[in-house]
């Protein structure tokens, strides 16, 4: 099977290896908050949960603990495809940014987060992750070099 030729710069990152170990890290830190979607935090998650996203509040903790848990696993062991699985990876850290912001206007306390103060923290983390994911797959470096 033959790539795509406007696919073939994700497939030709090479990363070093603290950009892998920072890799593994994040999937192992996405696969843990995924299973915990699912099972002993899903309590905290369904009170991130904005009150206008139009689906039952448990479907989006269990559908985001779904996705979460197969970027997880995306990012240990589809090496490979590092850089395709960083930018899907970030940009679901952008996807779930409204519930951050939802949680921090609204004042709703979760996680240990039960002040204005540690709520407004928590957001600046987000761009965080999202420069992790990028950095660590390799995936903006082999974007910016898809042309050359």
């Amino acid at each position: 099977m033959s790539l795509p030729e406007n696919l073939k710069w994700a497939f030709a990152t090479q990363t070093s290896w603290l950009q892998t170990i920072f890799r593994i890290l994040l999937g192992a830190a996405l696969l843990f908050a995924g299973i915990s979607h699912l099972t002993f935090n899903r309590a905290e998650f369904v009170a991130q949960v904005p009150y206008w996203v139009p689906l039952a509040t448990d479907s989006v903790v269990v559908l985001s603990g779904i996705v979460e848990i197969i970027l997880g696993l995306s990012l240990v062991v589809l090496y490979k495809y590092k850089a395709l699985v960083g930018w899907a990876a970030a940009t679901f850290f952008v996807l779930i940014f409204p519930g951050n912001i939802s949680q921090y206007m609204n004042e709703v306390d979760a996680f240990g987060l039960d002040s204005d103060t540690a709520r407004l923290v928590r957001l600046f983390f987000q761009p965080v992750l999202i420069v992790w994911a990028l950095w660590s797959t390799g995936a903006w470096k082999a974007f910016k070099n898809r042309n050359k």
